[in-house]
């Protein structure tokens, strides 16, 4: 008989945020899989739990899964966390997941910590809808994501580091408008737990003067509907005028 995967949150600062129930499975699964098993041990040694943990990370999980889903399919019992908040949110474990779906053995997720939604309902801009953006590209795509982003009319959430927080924000108001409204949370339900809310412009100006630490939520308000018709009207244009000069 297959055994089960528990797909664990663990807090994203406060260990306080830690349910009991979280306690408890990784109390009684045969093993955890652990983002960082260096961070976790520290998280784990808190709590009073030995259950033995081997590594599952973005650098192995490609190769892991096999052999993770083998030991399942045998009637292992096992839990997946991250070094913080909810797997397979900009962290591993949609691969393992969804391997899992596949193969018929059953996954549990546990409801708990996730850095993106405290810093949504935090913002003050509407929450009803939203689209979650997680880590844009560094790089390649960046700029063709930004541009696809232009007319979203939905709240949209971003994951950032704080060394690319400023550059970040200035590609934001490029792209959005240095008008558009914005909401930077920092170190969420730790001690030096901050929020910053403003114009992206007035955003950038404060973060140039202020280096940031710790972890970055940025929430930015969806594109207005005018100035939405404005960009694709534009949009337009250029696409009539490119066929003309070609």
């Amino acid at each position: 008989m297959a055994g089960k995967l528990y797909i664990v949150p663990t807090p994203v600062g406060n260990l306080g945020d830690m349910t009991p129930r979280a306690i408890e499975v990784l109390k009684q699964v045969d093993t955890v899989l652990a983002e960082d098993t260096r961070t976790s041990g520290v998280l784990l040694k808190h709590f009073g739990i030995d259950t033995p943990m081997r590594s599952h990370h973005k650098f192995n999980e490609h190769e892991a899964v096999a052999a993770v889903v083998e030991h399942l399919l045998g009637g292992s019992v096992m839990a997946l966390i991250s070094d913080a908040g909810t797997p397979g949110i900009s962290d591993p474990g949609f691969l393992l997941s969804r391997e899992c779906r596949r193969q018929g053995i059953e996954v549990e997720t546990l409801p708990g910590a996730t850095a993106f939604v405290p810093a949504l309902v935090n913002s003050g801009l509407p929450c009803d809808r939203f689209v979650f953006e997680g880590f844009l590209p560094p790089k390649k795509g960046r700029a063709t994501r930004l541009e696809e982003l232009k007319t979203q009319p939905l709240t949209m959430v971003f994951y950032e580091s704080p060394l690319r927080l400023l550059k970040t924000l200035q590609q934001f108001a490029e792209s959005f408008g240095p008008d558009r409204e914005a909401s930077v949370v920092r170190e969420i339900s730790k001690m030096h737990n901050t929020t910053h809310n403003g114009t992206l412009g007035e955003l950038v100006d404060y973060f140039a003067a202020n280096a940031p630490r710790g972890e970055i939520v940025i929430v930015v308000a969806g594109c207005p509907p005018a100035a939405a018709v404005k960009v694709d009207k534009y949009a337009a244009f250029k696409q009539k005028k490119a066929r003309i000069e070609n």
